[in-house]
């Protein structure tokens, strides 16, 4: 935390930025062999709360807007209500990509929203410092995510062969929460769209914009369950978590 109060040390008059949370959880589970895991119990709560928590306990958070399927929109608008997730605005309609419900998740964030987080509501492990450094650090740089390095050596391959062996040391595996200034991100995902580029992440639209991204210290329990196997490492965490 002394790293995020450094980031901090602006004069106290300052006021705090406005800070959206825009989570992102309208994706069709294709991997997950027919489990819808936005709504899966895992250590019997389920999965997008924990995925919310650390968004509606942190200060540095004001609102929380949720981009979800149609068929979901009633079911996780009743969960926050019942769980007492009141920061969420909206629970709105994604679209066929990625990058169409991030937009449709900014349209929908307050007017004078300052900061934009954007989080995978299929993670939900995220530990509020790691949340919290990186919110600071786009507050003072612009645009940043947390990350781990790779341990494995990764290939360039072209037809099974390879090409290429990047040095691990400068390979990061990128994870959310990934923070903007508003405005950057609203015009980066919007011009990607227009030109129909695809996009795994959020920090490649302002990437392609040759605007920096700033790496912040990210956690191996931040996974993005993706797989049913996934979820036994979930449980696992949570196991840990309740032992602790």
């Amino acid at each position: 935390m002394k790293l995020l109060r450094k980031l901090f040390c602006r004069e106290r008059e300052e006021a705090a930025p406005f800070c959206s949370a825009v989570i992102v959880a309208a994706g069709q589970a294709s991997r997950m062999e027919g489990i819808d895991k936005i709504l899966c119990p895992m250590g019997g709560e389920p999965l997008l709360l924990y995925a919310l928590e650390p968004f509606q306990a942190s200060e540095l958070v004001d609102e929380i807007v949720i981009v979800t399927r149609e068929d979901l929109m009633v079911p996780i608008g009743t969960l926050c209500s019942q769980r007492g997730i009141t920061k969420v605005r909206r629970v709105v309609k994604g679209g066929d990509s990625r990058t169409e419900s991030v937009l449709a998740g900014l349209g929908e964030t307050a007017p004078e929203a300052d900061l934009i987080a954007i989080h995978d509501g299929a993670r939900p492990f995220l530990s509020l410092e790691v949340m919290e450094v990186a919110i600071a650090t786009a507050r003072a740089r612009g645009a940043a995510a947390p990350a781990i390095p790779v341990k494995d050596t990764i290939k360039v391959a072209q037809d099974g062969v390879v090409s290429q062996t990047p040095e691990r040391a400068r390979l990061f595996a990128v994870q959310t929460p990934q923070v903007f200034e508003a405005s950057l991100i609203k015009a980066a995902l919007t011009k990607a769209q227009e030109e129909g580029a695809v996009l795994t992440d959020d920090c490649s639209a302002v990437e392609r914009l040759g605007f920096p991204v700033c790496l912040t210290e990210g956690s191996e329990e931040n996974l993005k369950i993706t797989t049913p196997r996934d979820l036994i490492w979930g449980e696992a965490i949570l196991a840990e978590r309740m032992r602790g």
